[in-house]
């Protein structure tokens, strides 16, 4: 394969990259700041897992994957030949070298503890002797590998709280699923009749795929399968979706049931109480690394 790298000014990267990807075939397009490490570095983020206020830095690189050295001759000729591209420089054109990329990215995952007793562990790692129930799983396309601290919070409560509650738990929903981890927790630790909904296909796929490989039954599926009320409501997702979900995730819990959310920063705190108030009063149930888990219980 061979590498592309240019210089784009920040009003240029997304267009670039559109049409690099759109028109030229590019494998991949990947964007760094040009000025990293340097005096005149720029901090560029958002909120976790929204857009970034920008689309990329004053002075930005972009590296792009062809499959071959002509797919990236032609694409840097018919880009010299652009009036709007005047401003993009070419650095290099370069092979890059051949990698075992399914063994990179599995060696990224390694087993995550939430108990002593309890793991998330990747099908490709044997489980450490120590734990006695384990999540097998294979991320996907989708969100959920147990490694974020608002994975490992909610599937926390819920080993904390199952030898008290699971018995009631015939029914439960999680909403926004993403890798299934959530509901697959539950049903380890005693849970039913659990509906896991997400408005993303790919996450439904991964759900089903994660439960069949941890042997437990669940109904996974798009967001309208979740009807009526549940003894366990559990939506790991964000703030701000949170927020606007408030009066439909609260109408779903049943009489003595609990609401567990998560993907909140420890500042969102009262925003989502506020949200949540003509219904629920949640309370923060745990904090870790600048993340809470929020809880309420319907009396």
């Amino acid at each position: 394969m061979i590498e592309l790298v240019l210089l784009a000014p920040e009003e240029l990267v997304e267009s670039l990259s559109d049409a690099l990807m759109d028109e030229a075939d590019a494998l991949s397009v990947s964007v760094e700041d040009a000025d990293a490490g340097q005096q005149q570095e720029q901090p560029l983020f958002g909120e976790p897992g929204m857009p970034a206020p920008r689309p990329a830095w004053t002075r930005s690189t972009l590296k792009v994957l062809f499959e071959d050295e002509a797919g990236a001759t032609a694409a840097a000729t018919r880009l010299r030949a652009q009036a709007w591209a005047a401003d993009v420089q070419l650095l290099a054109m370069q092979p890059v070298a051949d990698e075992d990329w399914v063994r990179l990215t599995q060696s990224q995952f390694a087993p995550v503890p939430v108990s002593d007793s309890f793991w998330v562990v990747p099908t490709w790692h044997e489980p450490p002797a120590a734990a006695t129930r384990v999540i097998r799983l294979d991320p996907g396309l989708a969100f959920g590998t147990g490694t974020h601290p608002t994975t490992r919070m909610c599937l926390r409560w819920i080993a904390d709280h199952a030898q008290a509650l699971a018995p009631r738990w015939d029914r439960v929903l999680d909403y926004g699923c993403g890798s299934g981890i959530l509901a697959i927790g539950a049903a380890l630790h005693g849970a039913r009749g659990i509906d896991a909904v997400d408005i993303d296909p790919a996450a439904v796929t991964s759900t089903t795929h994660n439960a069949q490989a941890n042997g437990v039954a669940l109904n996974a599926g798009l967001p309208d399968q979740a009807q009526g009320q549940y003894p366990l409501v559990l939506a790991n997702i964000l703030a701000t979706p949170l927020k606007l979900l408030a009066p439909m995730l609260s109408a779903h819990v049943a009489a003595g049931g609990h609401l567990v959310l998560a993907g909140i920063l420890a500042r969102q705190a009262d925003e989502l109480r506020q949200a949540y108030a003509p219904w629920l009063a949640l309370d923060i149930a745990n904090e870790d690394d600048g993340w809470i888990l929020m809880t309420a219980q319907r009396t």
